[in-house]
């Protein structure tokens, strides 16, 4: 199991479902939007620079390179959804069903609400090697926080999936896919979204007794 990423790396996680505008270094944002736009590999940093409307050198002086820029922001994206899910685990106290719902809900919400963060993660494969395994190094906590509590869940009888590993994983890329096809101006809220996927995850998982929720009945997003 991987080893619980330094706290000092991490700053103080604000209220779980809270969310308010994306506070990042104007390179650091428009970095994000080019990259999203263009990938990795098909944006230069003179391509950043005049997007923030500085000069390729002034931009140099905050970031060292292009690496730089998307290593930053991935460990931040990873960083926000680490801090998230641990505030909703607390709050949802030892108990192992709460505390999956809450985790769960926490990671869609993030993928809905930072998708521009979250759509990053497919740009891992351009990652320098060291950098690669510091974001997988986070990523990998994350899954193993969640796996943690599915066994715990499993030992107390409340889920009965016989293989949690792989139910753990299919759930977490069940989550990251929100940020792909998720638009706030679509028929279901991101709390929507997140109830839903709290309801497929608790049946990936095998739980078999009262959900305590009500869906709004309207079509997906993608379906728009």
């Amino acid at each position: 199991m991987s080893s619980e990423p330094s706290r000092a790396a991490i700053s103080p996680a604000q209220h779980w479902r809270s969310y308010g505008p994306l506070d990042l270094h104007p390179i650091l944002l428009h970095a994000m939007e080019a990259f999203n736009e263009h990938g990795y590999h098909g944006t230069s940093v003179r391509d950043i620079a005049t997007r923030v409307g500085v000069t390729v050198p002034a931009l140099y002086y905050h970031y060292e390179n292009k690496q730089a820029l998307l290593t930053t922001l991935l460990e931040t994206s990873m960083k926000d959804v680490l801090d998230r899910c641990r505030a909703a685990a607390a709050e949802a106290g030892d108990d192992p069903l709460p505390r999956f719902r809450g985790m769960v809900e926490s990671i869609v919400l993030y993928m809905a609400n930072r998708k521009g963060m979250a759509f990053l993660d497919t740009e891992i494969r351009s990652l320098e090697p060291e950098n690669r395994a510091r974001y997988v190094a986070l990523r990998d906590y994350l899954q193993h926080m969640l796996l943690d509590t599915v066994r715990a869940g499993i030992r107390e009888g409340a889920f009965t999936t016989p293989i949690p590993a792989d139910a753990v994983r299919a759930i977490l890329i069940m989550c990251q896919g929100v940020a792909n096809w998720y638009r706030s101006d679509g028929p279901l809220t991101a709390e929507e979204v997140a109830e839903r996927h709290v309801l497929l995850s608790l049946g990936t998982v095998g739980y078999a007794g009262p959900r305590a929720c009500t869906l709004n009945t309207a079509s997906s997003n993608t379906e728009r």
